[in-house]
C-alpha cells in the first residue's frame, strides 16, 4: 500500500525554545481506529417446552433422530419435511432455532426455482426451502457442510462465463493485475484444497478497478450472510471456484475486501469439529425431547 505526503510541517521542532520535560508535551492529534466487531455468536440451547407438553409428537421426534442420525453418519443427509404435521413442525422449528448463516440462490427472468436456506443452531444442520419451476415448495432439513443445492448453483453458473470483449475501459490500472492473479489461482487449485486469497483491501483498487473486476468475473445467483463475527457477505460469481467476499464491522464498514478461489469459502462452512459438537448438543436435545 502507497502513502502519499500531506505537505504539513514536521510536528516537533527540531531547534526551538520550548519547554521540553513531564508535563510540557501535548498531541495535536487522536487516532481514529476502524470500529471491529464487538461480538461473537456463540450456542444458545434452544428453549423447549416441557416434556407432557410435547406427549404425542411422534413425527417431530422421528425427524430428530434422523437428524442425529446423519449428523452420526448413520443416515441420509436430506430429511424432508413437507408431510410433517403442523405441531409436529412447530417442534422441530422451535428445537432447531436460527443460526449464523443464512443463504439464498435466486434465478432471473421468468424462471421460478429458488431456494432458501437457514442455517440451524446446530451447525452443519440447514433448513432448505427450495420453490420448484412449478411453484410447489419443498421443505427439508439437510446435513453437512454446506447444502448441495448452493453447490450446485455455483458450478451451473460457472458454466456460463460472462462475455467480456474489448481493453478495459479509462481508469482501470489494477484490476488487471489482481483477474490474472485470480486465473493463476483457479488453474492451480485442486479439490480439497484451502481457498486461495486475494485481499484487495492492500490493493490501490480505485471505484473503476472494482467495476471492471466485477464486470469480468460476474455475479452468480448464490449470496450467503454470515453472522458470526460482525458480518460477512459472500457473493457467487460466473467463473469458477471464485467468490466475492466482504465483512463489515458492527457500523456496517467494510473492513475486509477478498476473493476467494476455492470450492467454498471457509466462513461459510461448518468444520468437522463443529458437527461433533452438533452430534452431542443435538443428542441431548433429543433425550429431553424424548422423555415425552
Amino acid at each position: 500500500m502507497t502513502t502519499t505526503r500531506t505537505g504539513r510541517s514536521f510536528p516537533i521542532s527540531v531547534i526551538a525554545d520550548v519547554p521540553m520535560g513531564p508535563g510540557h508535551h501535548s498531541e495535536d492529534e487522536t487516532l481514529d481506529y476502524l470500529v471491529m466487531p464487538q461480538g461473537m455468536s456463540t450456542f444458545r440451547a434452544p428453549p423447549l417446552p416441557e416434556p407432557e407438553a410435547m406427549a404425542g409428537q411422534h413425527g417431530a421426534l422421528r425427524v430428530l433422530q434422523a437428524t442425529l442420525d446423519a449428523v452420526a453418519g448413520r443416515g441420509p443427509t436430506q430429511i424432508p419435511l413437507d408431510t410433517l404435521a403442523v405441531a409436529d413442525l412447530t417442534l422441530v422449528n422451535q428445537v432447531l432455532g436460527e443460526g449464523e448463516v443464512s443463504a439464498q440462490w435466486l434465478t432471473a427472468g421468468d424462471d421460478k426455482r429458488c431456494a432458501q436456506v437457514q442455517e440451524s443452531v446446530f451447525a452443519g444442520v440447514w433448513r432448505v426451502v427450495e420453490t420448484a419451476a412449478d411453484g410447489s415448495r419443498h421443505d427439508r432439513i439437510e446435513v453437512g457442510t454446506v447444502p448441495a443445492v448452493l453447490r450446485q448453483a455455483a458450478i451451473d453458473d460457472a458454466a456460463h462465463p460472462p462475455e467480456v470483449a474489448g481493453e478495459p475501459p479509462a481508469g482501470v490500472l489494477n484490476a488487471t493485475h489482481v483477474l490474472a492473479e485470480l486465473a493463476q489461482h483457479r488453474a492451480a487449485w485442486q479439490p480439497g484444497w484451502a481457498s486461495a486469497v486475494v485481499n484487495l483491501t492492500l490493493l490501490p483498487m480505485s471505484p473503476a478497478d472494482i467495476a471492471w473486476m466485477d464486470h469480468v468475473l460476474g455475479t452468480g445467483r448464490v449470496l450467503i450472510l454470515s453472522r458470526g463475527y460482525g458480518n460477512c457477505r459472500i457473493t457467487s460469481t460466473r467463473v469458477p471456484h471464485t467468490w466475492r467476499v466482504v465483512y463489515y464491522n458492527s457500523q456496517d464498514h467494510v473492513i475486509l475486501n477478498t476473493v476467494e478461489v476455492g470450492e467454498l469459502p471457509a466462513v461459510a462452512l461448518a468444520a468437522p469439529e463443529d458437527l461433533a459438537d452438533t452430534q452431542e448438543r443435538l443428542a441431548e436435545v433429543l433425550q429431553w425431547v424424548a422423555r415425552s
